[in-house]
């Protein structure tokens, strides 16, 4: 078999980390957003204890207020769920922080204040959400929230910016590269994602599910780079992260 044109460049740009650096994402169960449902809602404090009581990994996503601080929520927009109009990166902290979660008496957790909830029991996935070329700020933000947090955490994002970011000024934190093949096939797919490879540098991939079994995602994992895979709902979706990754970011059935 023909090796692949990207295999040379792959092992020069981006090459495998030491297996004791991501160890400790391989062979957990990460609750998507905390373990929500029914009157739990994700990405709150809430649903965070909960993945901790059941000894699972937490995996959370990260956005900016206007003035820079970090605030664990998945959605650009607040509506879904607060029921308000905006976005948080046009609020300030202050105001951001005041905001109710539908249905809940507790507000949007800033970074701060879900890694206090988590307190090192349970490993921790963040996932930067950070769109454009400028993520320096957002970036920033999240280190500082994570200086002299002792516990076991990995960064990640779509946005390769993210991943080459942070091997530059945070290098010890172990980072990832969050993958969707959906509407990206093809060869320019294919090289789009050789090429956020080459500029995050990640230690592992967190990879779509509905793309696994992938060529691609299956030479990084074989080369060294741990495999994730999101979202993982039902059985047939536990089956293919059984067999094509090493760990799953999960939410459950009834979801």
């Amino acid at each position: 078999m023909r090796s692949s044109p990207f295999a040379l460049p792959d092992r020069i740009l981006a090459p495998p980390p030491a297996d004791r650096r991501i160890a400790f994402l391989k062979g957990v169960r990460f609750a998507h957003r905390g373990l929500h449902g029914g009157e739990i809602v994700e990405n709150s404090r809430a649903a965070f204890a909960a993945a901790v009581k059941a000894g699972h990994g937490v995996e959370c996503d990260v956005q900016m207020s206007a003035d820079g601080a970090a605030f664990v929520f998945h959605d650009e927009a607040l509506a879904r769920l607060t029921g308000r109009n905006g976005t948080i990166g046009a609020l300030s902290q202050g105001e951001v922080g005041r905001m109710l979660l539908t249905g809940t008496e507790e507000t949007i957790p800033g970074l701060d204040e879900v890694l206090t909830v988590i307190a090192s029991q349970v490993p921790i996935l963040i996932e930067i959400k950070a769109p454009g070329p400028q993520v320096g700020r957002l970036c920033l933000s999240v280190r500082r929230a994570l200086e002299g947090y002792r516990g076991e955490v990995a960064l990640m994002s779509f946005n390769p910016e993210v991943g080459y970011w942070f091997a530059a000024h945070a290098p010890r934190i172990a980072r990832g590269l969050v993958v969707s093949e959906q509407e990206k096939r093809g060869m320019r797919g294919r090289a789009e994602r050789h090429l956020a490879l080459w500029r995050a540098r990640p230690d592992f991939l967190a990879y779509d599910v509905r793309d696994l079994p992938s060529r691609f995602a299956a030479a990084q994992r074989e080369r060294g780079l741990a495999l994730l895979t999101w979202t993982v709902r039902g059985a047939e979706a536990e089956n293919i992260a059984a067999e094509y990754a090493d760990s799953a970011i999960y939410e459950r059935q009834d979801e």
